[in-house]
């Protein structure tokens, strides 16, 4: 029987996070982690920033669905609306990347 909230990754456990986009668990190193800082949602690249965190799919497609389905405010624990214009921008760049890389 697997662990609670683990998943056999590689031969080793890795913990999981439901992507706030499309709902998927999957492994966290596959997901892009999003912290809210003074109603901005910023990308959290390292993983170190202080705060509750999110986390997304790092896709155009699942960044559309959390805006939608206005999950940025549930998983913020928050009312208001958020700006998600900088998670868009690094998306965006990492989608260029990937395609030029």
């Amino acid at each position: 029987m697997r662990p609670q909230g683990k998943l056999e990754y590689g031969g080793q456990t890795a913990p999981l996070r439901t992507c706030v986009g499309c709902r998927v668990r999957t492994v966290k190193s596959e997901l892009l982690r999003l912290v809210q800082v003074e109603g901005v949602i910023v990308p959290d690249l390292r993983g170190r920033l202080h705060g509750r965190g999110a986390s997304l799919h790092p896709t155009l497609k699942c960044l559309e669905l959390a805006e939608r389905r206005r999950a940025f405010s549930r998983a913020f624990r928050g009312t208001e609306a958020l700006d998600t214009s900088r998670v868009r921008v690094c998306l965006e760049e990492l989608q260029r990347e990937g395609e030029a890389g």
